[in-house]
């Protein structure tokens, strides 16, 4: 039996190939660069963010008693937060809140937007500034400015009331006091939203317009077939902000609270009764709970928001 040797010949030199050893694959080294730069945010996210967000959760199983202190309760204090009369009564008015003053809040920043883009208005630069003006202001000045304006005995109220002999009701009594502190909400938000919609406006080619212009489209054409289709992506990122904002109504009647006592109650607004649960009450189980329920009613009213506006046309 004859058998293929793979030695060279004699007096030749084996080859280098033979000589080689097969190489092993070249591991690639992970690059840390981008995870370095992000790093510091994500450290601050987890700590300012998702640490008290997990923290609250695990005081929400938790409740004061009596007997046996601090002791684990399940889902006690979900089932008491769900049957709240007071908690369902601070939801109702937020969402009542929300219903009517965000689309009002939203379709005067519209306007306003369309109207500096439209190009027929003079000193577009100055109403611009104008408007955003207020969103410069902060929320505590904004609500001491207008609680005083609102005083019927020693504000603007109270002095147009005097001098033209007039009656105009009272707007922190219970009938107004929801609209009165929406007018406030709008009077500083309108500035961001119409700078939002403006931002948008401004990316839209021009030769959509000169388009439109050849087809004999008049300025409502095209802002109902081109301007309004473009700033949809715009309103719906309004609409979301607004609807966090809606439920996280805070500033405005705890500083009204001290000019209208017997009108706004601890328990105005959900994040009111948290807060006056924690801090006046001491009951802190309880308040991470609402504060859980509510966090969580926003998400999914948001989400609500984001797929009505966003879904494809059919």
């Amino acid at each position: 039996m004859t058998t293929l040797s793979t030695l060279p010949p004699s007096g030749q030199a084996p080859s280098t190939q033979a000589l080689q050893k097969p190489r092993k694959p070249r591991v690639q080294k992970r690059d840390w660069t981008g995870w370095k730069f992000i790093g510091p945010f994500m450290i601050v996210f987890a700590l300012v963010l998702i640490a008290p967000v997990l923290y609250s959760i695990y005081l929400s199983f938790f409740k004061d008693q009596l007997v046996g202190g601090n002791s684990f309760v399940g889902f006690e204090n979900y089932g008491q937060a769900l049957t709240d009369p007071k908690f369902w009564e601070s939801m109702g008015r937020v969402t009542l809140f929300f219903v009517v003053q965000v689309p009002i809040m939203l379709g005067i920043a519209l306007f306003a937007a369309l109207a500096i883009d439209s190009a027929r208005l003079h000193l577009s630069s100055f109403f611009r500034i104008a408007i955003f003006l207020p969103y410069a202001v902060p929320a505590v000045v904004a609500t001491l400015m207008w609680g005083f304006m609102y005083g019927t005995k020693f504000g603007l109220v109270g002095n147009l009331n005097d001098f033209f002999d007039l009656a105009i009701p009272n707007p922190l009594g219970n009938t107004w006091v929801l609209a009165a502190i929406g007018n406030i909400v709008t009077w500083e938000f309108i500035g961001y939203n119409m700078i939002l919609f403006y931002a948008a406006l401004r990316v839209i080619p021009t030769d959509l317009y000169e388009a439109a212009s050849l087809d004999g489209a008049n300025a409502f054409r095209i802002i109902r077939s081109i301007k309004l289709p473009t700033l949809r992506p715009a309103i719906v990122i309004g609409g979301i902000f607004s609807v966090i904002g809606s439920f996280q109504l805070f500033n405005e009647p705890s500083i009204l609270q001290s000019l209208a006592p017997n009108t706004i109650s601890t328990y105005f607004s959900p994040n009111m009764y948290a807060y006056n649960l924690s801090f006046s009450g001491q009951q802190y189980n309880y308040s991470a709970t609402i504060a859980i329920i509510v966090g969580l009613i926003t998400a999914v009213i948001a989400y609500i928001v984001q797929n009505s506006g966003s879904r494809k046309e059919v």
